[in-house]
This record gives C-alpha cells, structure tokens and sequence, in this order.
C-alpha cells in the first residue's frame, strides 16, 4: 500500500454541490453539514443557472464556510462540479448531491482510506435512501455488464442489516457522494463534461481506474440521498439522457470488441423493446427523447 503524502494539519476538505432551482433541498443539505464532526471544512455551492429558484449570497449567509459560485448557464452535473474543483481550497474534494443529507462522521470515515493510501482514487460512503432511511441505495457497484452496457449497485432496495458492512475496492463512484484527493484529480483532470447527466461518474472512474487508482466503497461512511428530485423518477429528460449516455459511454470506454458486441445487442434487443413500450404506453414523448438520444450519438464523436 502506497503512502499518501503527508499533511500535518486535519486536511481541508472542500464539500461541493451544485444547485439547481432547489432552494428548500440545497438548504436542508447546508443545514445538515453543521453536524460533522470534521470541521477543517469549506463549501462550495455551484448555481448552475437556476431562473426559477437561484442562491444568493443572503441565503448562504447562515452558513459561513459556505461560498457561492455562480454559472449564468446551466453546465450540467460535471460541468458545475468542475467549475468548482477548479475554485476549490481543499486537499480533498467532496462531491456530494445538493439532494442529500450528511451524518456526523461522514468525512472522517471517508479520510480513513483516502488520506491515507495513495493508490485509492475515490472513495463512496454506503448511500442510503432519505425517504426509506434503513434501505440501502449503494453499497458499491457490480462490473459493467458489457453487453447491455448497464451496471447496477449492490444492495439497492435492501434493508441494511449488515450484510454490505465489508469495506474495499468497488467498480464504480457513485455521483451522489465521492471524495477524492487534490492530487488524483490534478493527474487524471475533472468529469467529461459532454454528459451533463448520468453516467459522467462511471466515465470518470473508468479513467481513474485506467490511471491506476482503485475506486474505494468505505462502509463506515453513511449519507442519505433523496434520489430523483432534481429530474424525477420517469420524465422525457431523463429518457434522453440516460439513452444518449448509455450509448457514449460505451463507445468512449470499451474495446473494439465490447462495443460491436453491445451496438448488436442495442440494435436487435434494447431499441426494439424501448420502441415497442413506449408506444404500447402512449408515451410518445418518451418516444422522441429515446429517438434523440440515440440520434446524437450518431451526429456526435466521442471527444
């Protein structure tokens, strides 16, 4: 196990969110950070061009570790968490969703990994659902499934009695909550901001990975997320997005092979039961975004 440099202080950890027309949610975030217990901290809260419900400095107020940064346009999940990665102070920077809420030890349990093995690139808490505050949301992910191109997390949807409390290395971050040093994001760069929703943290970790780094589950960790607030459960957005990324990532972060293999896959399988269902449910604007987002795959390289 390779040392991390040392730092003889309590390391400064950056915490950044960004905010998007959530005035209530991002509020309720701020307020549960008071309770860490790790205080060498500073916050970082990106307006990612909220119109209907954006920050102000007096809204922050209360909170005088909290800084704003605002972006006049909406620059998506890792266009937003860049901006401020580049702004930020911190030996480490915890990425965390503006629709979750912190527990007390949830830095210092993370910081038990990362400061102190240089070969760990990110590190996730245990995620627990807000709503359902005894089930599990993540407790690490599988190993992408290369012929559908999907992943899923363990324990989604399970009562937490233990059975995920073994720490260690994991497939991928989860983008609710991942803390990484200052050093790994200045030798492996920020997310890839084509994305702009889902699957930029599975990009980002497969480069992470590819750079020699382990991606790191710390079941000791916990945080409660509120999932789906921000696009909903089932929306034409998400539709598109999900379509559209599910497709770049896996012409981005796949070999020759594994890709001919999922394009057959999403060709004969995925396309013709996503047309069939939509239009089976009347949904066709579900429809349309579907169609969209394998059409910009189509107009779009993978740069």
């Amino acid at each position: 196990m390779a040392e991390r440099e040392h730092v003889s202080r309590e390391p400064l950890v950056s915490i950044i969110t960004v905010h998007f027309n959530q005035i209530d949610v991002t509020l309720a975030l701020l307020q549960s950070t008071r309770q860490l217990l790790h205080r060498n901290v500073e916050i970082l809260v990106v307006d990612n061009g909220s119109v209907e419900q954006p920050l102000t400095p007096a809204l922050l107020a209360p909170f005088p570790n909290a800084r704003l940064i605002t972006s006049a346009d909406n620059l998506g999940f890792a266009g937003g968490n860049n901006l401020a990665m580049k702004q930020a102070k911190g030996d480490f920077f915890l990425l965390i969703n503006n629709d979750t809420e912190v527990t007390p030890d949830l830095i210092g349990e993370l910081l038990r990994p990362a400061a102190s093995d240089a070969t760990i690139g990110v590190v996730c808490p245990k995620i627990r659902y807000f709503s359902q505050p005894d089930m599990i949301q993540y407790a690490g992910y599988r190993p992408l499934n290369v012929l559908t191109g999907q992943t899923t997390c363990y324990g989604t949807h399970q009562a937490d009695v233990g059975q995920f409390d073994q720490s260690g290395p994991t497939a991928f971050a989860h983008g609710a909550a991942m803390l990484i040093a200052r050093a790994v994001w200045e030798r492996v760069g920020g997310m890839h901001e084509p994305y702009f929703l889902y699957y930029e943290e599975l990009d980002w970790s497969h480069r992470i990975r590819r750079a020699g780094f382990t991606i790191y589950y710390q079941a000791t960790a916990l945080i409660y997320h509120k999932e789906s607030i921000s696009v909903g459960k089932a929306s034409p957005n998400k539709v598109y997005y999900l379509t559209r990324n599910r497709l770049y990532f896996m012409r981005r972060c796949t070999t020759p092979a594994q890709r001919r293999l999922f394009m057959l896959y999403f060709g004969f399988v995925a396309l013709p039961k996503h047309l069939l269902a939509y239009t089976l449910q009347g949904r066709f604007d579900y429809l349309t975004a579907f169609g969209r987002g394998v059409i910009w795959n189509i107009t779009h390289p993978t740069t």
